[in-house]
């Protein structure tokens, strides 16, 4: 299956900073008890109030842009959440169509959230947290043989997570063929267009954040998506 039709055939930028008057951002130590699931089979449902600290959730213009751009691509998609927070954007995934999704986020509070959101959401059963660093969790998986079709890497802001995160997923060991990878930073932040095997093949912008989607060099060229056996 070909995903040329999912970005220009040249590089492009796309600003919608206009969006961000609908933003809904959870910060400081207040919570949050006002998160749905977008779309999908759980659309419309709850996520579990928190009260933790420190804890980013995206912005739900940002998230429903995100899987709008990748509607065609997600059903059956094995999924990747790293830095995954509450879990919203995994949970989004699974009720879009993804066959399953993994978390990672190196805390127990996040950890602990993003379970009692799969609990409530009836998802246990597809739905995988590992608590660990997502550097070294990436490393894991690839010894274990662990093959994604998208991933997303959303961590703190101002942190220089991003490059380092896709540093460690350009050997391209956990990436199935067609891979998308997608990661959140502020406007503010920079990240290569390069990173061993990955290449940048589109950016859009919504007010403070920006979405940069990276391809491997395969999957660009032979537009295939494997057999996921």
């Amino acid at each position: 299956m070909s995903f040329e039709w999912l970005f220009p055939l040249h590089y492009s930028c796309v600003d919608h900073a206009g969006c961000n008057r609908v933003a809904i951002l959870a910060t400081g130590s207040e919570g949050c008890k006002d998160m749905r699931i977008i779309g999908g089979s759980h659309g419309g449902r709850k996520l579990v109030a928190w009260e933790e600290s420190g804890i980013r959730p995206m912005r739900d213009f940002v998230r429903s842009a995100l899987f709008n751009i990748l509607s065609e691509v997600m059903q059956d998609a094995r999924f990747l959440d790293l830095y995954c927070g509450t879990g919203s954007v995994g949970l989004e995934a699974l009720s879009r169509g993804a066959r399953h999704a993994v978390f990672v986020d190196r805390t127990k509070v996040a950890c602990a959230i993003v379970r009692r959101n799969l609990d409530a959401l009836g998802l246990l059963d597809v739905g995988e947290v590992i608590e660990g660093d997502a550097n070294w969790v990436v490393r894991d998986l690839g010894h274990r043989a662990r093959r994604f079709d998208l991933v997303f890497v959303g961590p703190p802001y101002y942190n220089e997570l991003v490059p380092s995160t896709l540093d460690a997923l350009s050997n391209g060991a956990i990436l199935a063929e067609d891979a998308i990878v997608v990661a959140e930073i502020h406007k503010k932040e920079e990240a290569a267009e390069e990173y061993g095997a990955l290449s940048r093949v589109d950016e859009r912008r919504y007010g403070d954040n920006r979405l940069l989607f990276y391809r491997t060099a395969s999957s660009r060229t032979t537009g295939s998506r494997d057999s996921r056996e």
